[in-house]
């Protein structure tokens, strides 16, 4: 619809997302598997978690590429989650520590190359300001082990009008 901010932000997003990802498919940035970002927050791990685990652990738990994004808070790249394409009825869980923390039902698709929600579960997930890339915005991660997960945009579909952008190296799918 002409003129909708919404419908405005999200042909922006995408046209961005498409760049990152022909960024991306032209190896800028060494060729590596994730975005890079100037600075980094403090690790999502240095709150009041019920499951906490040195890196070691953690190491030995996840994946290199799932302990970089959900430890280190390091970005995948866009378009290549498998989670893309997910459309089964189930629940999303946590990589790090198996938690439900996303209905299949409040997924959508966005258009910027990562698994996108509308809403979380209620109390599966904690929030903090993310003051990179030259803007606050919100980051999202599990509120049990603290696993970064993504950042939350206010320009999603009715009714929360959210977008909870997310990494799908920080997720697991689980079939109903």
């Amino acid at each position: 619809m002409p003129g909708n901010s919404n419908s405005n932000r999200r042909s922006f997003l995408k046209r961005g997302g498409l760049m990152l990802g022909a960024v991306a498919l032209a190896g800028i940035g060494g060729g590596s598997y994730f975005l890079q970002r100037k600075g980094s927050n403090a690790n999502a791990a240095e709150g009041n978690f019920e499951i906490v685990r040195t890196p070691a652990k953690w190491k030995n738990q996840l994946s290199e590429n799932q302990y970089l994004v959900l430890r280190e808070e390091k970005t995948e790249k866009p378009y290549t989650s498998d989670l893309l394409e997910e459309k089964r009825d189930g629940t999303y869980h946590c990589a790090g520590c198996d938690l439900a923390v996303y209905p299949s039902d409040s997924k959508f698709e966005s258009g910027t190359g990562w698994p996108s929600f509308w809403a979380s579960i209620d109390g599966a997930i904690g929030t903090k300001p993310d003051n990179t890339l030259f803007a606050t915005r919100t980051e999202v991660h599990c509120r049990r082990c603290g696993g970064h997960f993504g950042h939350i945009f206010d320009d999603g579909p009715k009714p929360t009008g959210k977008r909870h952008c997310l990494n799908g190296l920080a997720l697991t799918f689980q079939a109903a």
